[in-house]
């Protein structure tokens, strides 16, 4: 009983004597007060040094993250595809339907179909119709 006891105020003291568990090195307690609010419960913030930061509040704290998002230039062409998406995008069949373009890709569960307007297409389906009217996506 004595040595229980005794192991017992060890472990006491032992865990008193440890230094507090620090914060993530990415953990802050709140955004910067010139920090704007983009999103519910997401802050962009430009530091002095003109470095950009994103602030976004979690459950253990507020999070910062370097904002590494860099404005595309609209004149730059796209990267051109890799195999592995162009093999793809050889799977998927597209219809024209009035306005609008139909696209079929077989997958494990069945065919999978979606319809857009073709002033709403976007990159993989502008290159699939592309593909599917004889013209070659550059």
């Amino acid at each position: 009983m004595k040595t229980l006891l005794l192991f017992s105020v060890y472990a006491a003291v032992s865990l008193a004597a440890q230094p507090a568990p620090q914060a993530p090195s990415g953990a802050v307690a709140a955004p910067p007060a010139g920090a704007v609010e983009f999103a519910p419960g997401s802050f962009r913030y430009t530091d002095a040094q003109g470095k950009k930061w994103i602030y976004r509040r979690t459950p253990f704290g507020v999070a910062r993250l370097e904002d590494a998002a860099a404005p595309r230039d609209a004149a730059a062409p796209p990267a051109p595809l890799s195999a592995a998406a162009r093999k793809s995008l050889d799977a998927v069949r597209a219809t024209e339907a009035g306005d609008s373009i139909r696209f079929e890709r077989a997958t494990p569960f069945g065919v999978q179909t979606w319809q857009t307007r073709k002033a709403d297409l976007d990159e993989m389906e502008q290159a699939v119709w592309n593909r599917q009217c004889g013209r070659d996506a550059k």
